[in-house]
Parts: C-alpha cells; structure tokens; sequence
C-alpha cells in the first residue's frame, strides 16, 4: 500500500516500485492531480530509480500511475507506491483482481494434502491445487512456490496475476498462445515464449505451476 514519508522541503517525489523485490519502475508516467482546483501536474517518467519529482510545495492530491489512481492524501515529501504489478487493479492490494468462483473443485475419492499458510492448514489435491479457489492469497502463492523450490520473482508475480485477470475476465484458463503473445508485447520476443515461460515455471510450466500457483486448474488439454 502507498505511504507518505516525511516532509523535506518545497518538493514532492513519488518512488514507484514493485512490492515483493522493491525493484524501480523506469520510465513509468506519473501524473498529480491537486485537490485544490483539479489541476493536474505531469505526466512525469520516473528516472532510473523509480522516482518522479514535482517542483510543488505540500499539497493534498491523487496521484495517478499509468492512467490509474494509486494514492489520494497529503502529497509531501517522498510518497512510495509499490505495486504487485503495473497491471495491478486501482483499489486491491491483495495480488488477486478479483474474487475467483466460488465453489470446491473436490470430488469423491480425491486424494487431498495441505499447505501451511501462516498458521493455517489450506486444501489442495495431491498435485497442489488449490480445492477451493477463494482460499487463494499472495501468501498461498508463496507457500506453495517454497514447497516447489521456486524462488518467486517479479515476472513471475507478473504472470500469476495475469492468469488470475485473464480467468476473472474469460472465465476459463489462459493457452500458452494467449500467455506467450501478450509477454511478448510486454517483455520483448526474448522473454515473451513459451521457452521462457516454461523456464520461470520448471514444474509443468506456466498451465501447470503457473495456475497452481494462481489458485486455477490448470489448462486443460495442455501439459
């Protein structure tokens, strides 16, 4: 979630990072806009470091990343927004986009084991998918990618939450066609393949680790 650092003087900087490795968002717009008259600052590029800076004294305001309100109060000094994403939604902080379907993917004789969430015990089945989708959480995600060897980075928050957008928005699970062309426009033809994708998600890749990871099933007809 955004907070407000202390005030420094006659400028406001926003510090745009992302919110599990505090890896910088370069060259990200950012935009003000002043509570007082609506007027709006910007848009500012964030430099190498991640941060946009206002010649402004204290003010109250909105401030909106990429088109999308991150943060609405005192603007002073230096305010750090950290996202899950750049695709993250305006008001979730939770890493999910939305509610998944609710409802148990349980059914007689399944083989069931547990994954330790804090101090709670939260169902899979055997390959570690998740029973019930609504249990899903950032911290579900981790738990499971410790059990699985898997060290979690950025990219891979990437495309965990754009499964999860993908489902929310067409109701079934995204193809590896579908994963590949839209990182492909994002990351660049290097990283945007399928090679890649199978790279960052070693144990059955991006339909298999990834949805599980994601809390959904994964890509039917797909291995």
């Amino acid at each position: 979630m955004p907070r407000a650092f202390q005030e420094n003087g006659e400028m406001i900087t926003v510090r745009v990072a992302m919110r599990f490795t505090n890896e910088p968002l370069k060259r990200t717009p950012v935009v003000l806009q002043l509570d007082a008259n609506d007027e709006i600052v910007g848009p500012v590029l964030t430099d190498r470091s991640g941060v946009a800076t206002f010649d402004l004294p204290p003010t109250s305001g909105r401030i909106y990343v990429s088109d999308v309100e991150r943060f609405h109060g005192r603007l002073t000094g230096e305010i750090l927004i950290q996202l899950w994403s750049i695709t993250q939604s305006p008001d979730d902080s939770s890493g999910a986009p939305g509610i998944v379907t609710k409802g148990s993917n349980a059914y007689p004789g399944m083989a069931q084991k547990t994954v330790l969430v804090g101090d709670r015990e939260v169902l899979t089945d055997s390959e570690g998918y998740l029973i019930e989708p609504s249990d899903w959480s950032e911290e579900f995600a981790k738990a499971l990618a410790t059990f699985e060897r898997l060290e979690l980075t950025s990219e891979h928050w990437e495309v965990i939450r754009y499964l999860r957008e993908y489902y929310m928005r067409c109701g079934t699970q995204a193809s590896v066609r579908e994963m590949v062309k839209h990182f492909r426009r994002i990351w660049g033809s290097e990283k945007g393949s399928s090679r890649y994708l199978h790279d960052l998600f070693p144990r059955g890749g991006p339909q298999k680790q990834g949805n599980r990871l994601a809390g959904l099933l994964r890509t039917k007809g797909e291995h």
